[in-house]
């Protein structure tokens, strides 16, 4: 028996992980064990003397590697949520053999051909719809990586994506490094004037996180984006914002703006060995999007729009710093500060008055309660499960009939040893492949914890965050497929935010409202006229969300659809140019620059697939119209049809056609449209 808790049988409730006996010292050799062992079974498959058919091959295929895949799972929950310096070294040092694992895994030849035979006459084996779906991925997951290349390309090709592995994770570590370090202090009631006390409560708890008196300003979204909207401090907004837009662009070792040079110079290299113009051509031929046409016309479709809208509101803005004597010209740390006072003018919403219903715990508890209203679950707290840090909280997560049907994990702070961001993960995918597997999901945001004595209040972008996520989790746990590969969320990326923004609808809802939004000192409902002013004002400043969001998808798009082998020599002023190009005006800014835009450059999955939100938003809210035709949000039977086609299928069944299943049709862009109140704003 090894001394490696890692490699030991775990003997926790649903098998969790011994969190409190790892170490980061565990990590590599454990890592390397299973890579080993990955490699005989794969071997075992591949020299076998039977012919291949579906189950020797295919079914063997996906159940293999399971010590890899569980070892790996831990590790990189711990370097995403709770990491340190000897865990960011392992991180390092195993990014490359990980990558040259997964290239010899998928480029061997004699693995290969038992697929490639098998697909060559997929439609004569007699197999289940199911089947022949995961053959078919499983042989793209293949030729993808690399299986048709010849020898000297696929020794190059597996050169390329060690060092993009590498590289994606310096880039992380980096960006991480930038927000840990980065702290504004505020000194005495003048460096606090204008912010509320839920801000003041969670600067003052930053500061104790970080052994501080007094109270800190971080690079946390939910501190500083608080804090850009109420300082009266232009000069100290105008610190936090360089400091936020900033992260990666410094000289030094930790500087991003050469990593992601020599990521862009790769990927493109990785993109040309498949036969692609570029990179964005080879990341969207397995999207439902397809090509860079119907992402561009989809962005340019919204970019007018949005612009259109933006000035209005920048109108607004100009007229109520004229009000109060202001006649500067509006910078990107100034936006937020006038929007929400035009906010509380024109809608009387204030989020001092507002934020006081949103308590952590009872979002929570919302969340939870539209699943079960929806879906049948309950989430039954287990405080004997393991769990890697105290903020983490565990459920058991049980159906209506009241059967096990999965675990969760929701870790709900920001702290310095955590990346930034919020996120849906696993420890374990649901599946019936040599056994049932419940599922093990993780959720992880970033809120800026109230102090000790007082709540965590939410803003109502928080609470939407905490739906989204969650929203993300029910696709994991409510999976119901056969084989590991096609399980939860590991679907096309661009359906893959359908269930997480669709489940956002809720958390506006006035019935959930009522229920859930308690106001933390007295435990009164929010009263309905405060909500119907939450409702009135849910398209101010829309235009600035989406111009912001969209000029960071056409970036992307943009540096990911150069042909060139080489990368633009400067990666800033090129966004910059493009955007100057594009009409973003003055003031607005964009929701990540390519220097710390971790959807893209810490690892690929969104690489040329920013755009993913906005396409889903088009599917999410066409598909909440199927409630509101229904009469109700709760309405049983198109309830039913969501948990069956979109939150249980996984990758069962081709998205367009598991959408059209639940909804009766393809998805039309007007509800989006009219969503983000951009119908008015078009050109």
């Amino acid at each position: 028996m090894s001394d490696n808790p890692l490699l030991e049988p775990w003997q926790a409730p649903h098998g969790l992980p011994p969190f409190e006996r790892l170490r980061a010292g565990h990590f590599e050799p454990a890592l390397r064990e299973g890579m080993r062992r990955h490699r005989e079974e794969l071997a075992a498959i591949a020299g076998q003397a039977a012919a291949p058919d579906f189950a020797n091959t295919v079914a063997a295929f996906d159940r293999a590697g399971k010590l890899l895949s569980r070892v790996a799972a831990v590790f990189y929950n711990l370097t995403s949520s709770a990491t340190s310096p000897e865990l960011q070294a392992v991180q390092r040092a195993m990014a490359g053999p990980m990558a040259a694992h997964s290239s010899a895994v998928y480029m061997d030849a004699a693995l290969f051909s038992r697929f490639d035979a098998l697909h060559e006459r997929r439609r004569t084996l007699g197999l289940t719809p199911e089947q022949q779906r995961l053959l078919e991925r499983v042989h793209l997951d293949f030729v993808r990586a690399g299986a048709r290349l010849a020898p000297a390309a696929q020794t190059r090709y597996a050169q390329v994506m060690e060092e993009l592995a590498r590289l994606t994770t310096q880039f992380a570590q980096n960006v991480l490094h930038d927000e840990s370090s980065w702290t504004l202090v505020l000194q005495g009631e003048s460096d606090l004037a204008g912010l509320p006390d839920f801000v003041r409560a969670a600067a003052r708890q930053a500061a104790a996180d970080r052994g501080l008196d007094g109270h800190v300003i971080t690079l946390s979204r939910s501190l500083v984006v608080p804090f850009l909207n109420f300082s009266e401090r232009r000069d100290l907004r105008e610190q936090a914002w360089r400091a936020w837009v900033g992260r990666g662009e410094h000289p030094g070792e930790h500087d991003n703006r050469e990593v992601a040079r020599d990521i862009l110079r790769l990927r493109n290299e990785q993109a040309r060995l498949h036969g692609h113009a570029c990179f964005a051509d080879h990341a969207l031929a397995d999207t439902m999007a397809g090509t860079r046409a119907a992402v561009q016309g989809l962005l340019t479709d919204v970019w007018p729009r949005a612009l259109a809208a933006v000035e209005r509101e920048r109108q607004a803005l100009r007229q109520a710093m004229q009000a109060e004597g202001q006649a500067s010209e509006i910078e990107p740390w100034d936006w937020r500060y006038w929007a929400e006072k035009v906010r509380r003018d024109r809608y009387a919403i204030d989020d001092a008055e507002v934020k006081p219903y949103f308590r952590l715990e009872n979002m929570v508890a919302a969340a939870f309660d539209c699943a079960q209203r929806l879906f049948g679950l309950s989430f039954v707290p287990r405080d004997d499960l393991p769990v890697y840090h105290p903020d983490v909280k565990a459920y058991e997560v049980r159906d209506a009939s009241g059967a096990a049907v999965g675990v969760f994990l929701q870790d709900n702070f920001a702290r310095p040893a955590k990346r930034s961001g919020a996120w849906m993960s696993s420890l374990r995918w649901q599946h019936r492949n040599g056994g049932a597997q419940l599922p093990v999901i993780l959720n992880n945001n970033n809120f800026a914890k109230g102090g000790a004595d007082e709540p965590t209040l939410l803003s109502l972008d928080d609470a939407r965050t905490l739906f989204h996520e969650f929203g993300h989790g029910l696709h994991g746990l409510l999976s119901d497929v056969t084989y590991e590969r096609l399980s939860g969320t590991q679907v096309l990326r661009d359906f893959v935010e359908l269930p997480s923004q669709i489940f956002e609808h809720w958390i506006t809802e006035p019935e959930v409202l009522q229920r859930h939004a308690r106001h933390w000192h007295s435990g009164e409902p929010i009263p309905p006229a405060l909500v119907q002013r939450l409702h009135e004002a849910r398209r101010f400043n829309q235009g600035y969300e989406t111009v912001r969001y969209t000029a960071s998808a056409l970036v992307d798009m943009a540096v990911h659809s150069l042909e060139s082998p080489e990368p633009p020599a400067d990666l800033c002023a090129f966004e910059a140019d493009l955007l100057r190009d594009l009409g973003l005006p003055q003031g607005v800014g964009l929701n990540h620059r390519l220097v710390h835009f971790q959807h893209l450059f810490a690892g690929s999955s969104y690489a040329a697939g920013y755009y993913v939100y906005l396409w889903a938003e088009v599917l999410d809210a066409d598909g909440y119209d199927a409630f509101v035709e229904a009469g109700s949000p709760f309405d049983a039977e198109v309830a039913a049809r969501l948990k069956r086609h979109i939150y249980a299928a996984g990758n069962s069944v081709e998205p367009g056609a598991t959408y059209a299943a639940f909804r009766g049709r393809p998805a039309t862009v007007q509800p989006l449209l009219k969503k983000r109140g951009l119908l008015e704003a078009a050109p």
